[in-house]
């Protein structure tokens, strides 16, 4: 919360995201597991920012849906799912784990079809906007989140193979529009056509 507090009067940043979700911890469970947890410290983190707040779910959980509802409900401004897997990896000539803390975050394409679900399954319960995240390496995976519901996308592991492939992915999504003549982005959003 003083973390919080001293960002909230700092005019150069615009919003904080609450990251509930790290896998990269010695602790049992995230708080982004439970959606009581969820809730109690998003409320706690609202009291003390006026500030758009964006709360970072969690994939390791049975339905991501309960915990971005208690998130809105504490006050959360926008979601940003999702945060990486849980997984490990195994020397198989030591037989001793590749990280020092034995489990870690999977992230990068491997998670982008779980990602892109968990987006489309949120976007279908919430009222606040979602940031896609989780393998976008491409224009094509771009707009995969925003067809499944996210307002934005976050790039991280592709930046470490091609540091431009953000400005390729807003010129590629600018193509994108004007191919299929859409007028804005936005009409992108949710816009995935499911048969019934």
């Amino acid at each position: 919360m003083v973390l919080t507090k001293r960002l909230d009067k700092v005019r150069a940043v615009a919003a904080i995201e609450l990251n509930i979700s790290c896998p990269n911890i010695k602790d049992a469970k995230l708080v982004s597991q439970d959606a009581r947890a969820t809730y109690s410290l998003v409320k706690r983190v609202r009291k003390f920012t006026q500030k758009t707040l964006i709360t970072k779910l969690s994939a390791n959980v049975t339905d991501i849906t309960e915990i971005a509802l208690a998130a809105q409900k504490a006050g959360s401004d926008a979601i940003s799912l999702i945060n990486t897997l849980t997984a490990m990896r195994i020397d198989v000539r030591s037989r001793r784990p590749m990280l020092a803390a034995v489990i870690g975050g999977l992230s990068g394409p491997a998670i982008r079809p779980i990602a892109v679900r968990m987006v489309w399954e949120v976007y279908q319960k919430v009222k606040i906007p979602l940031i896609g995240m989780g393998g976008i390496i491409d224009t094509f995976s771009a707009l995969e989140f925003l067809i499944a519901g996210a307002s934005a996308i976050a790039v991280g592991t592709a930046n470490f193979i091609n540091p431009r492939v953000s400005i390729e992915i807003i010129e590629g999504i600018r193509r994108y529009l004007l191919e299929h003549r859409i007028g804005s982005v936005n009409k992108l959003i949710g816009s995935l056509r499911c048969q019934t």
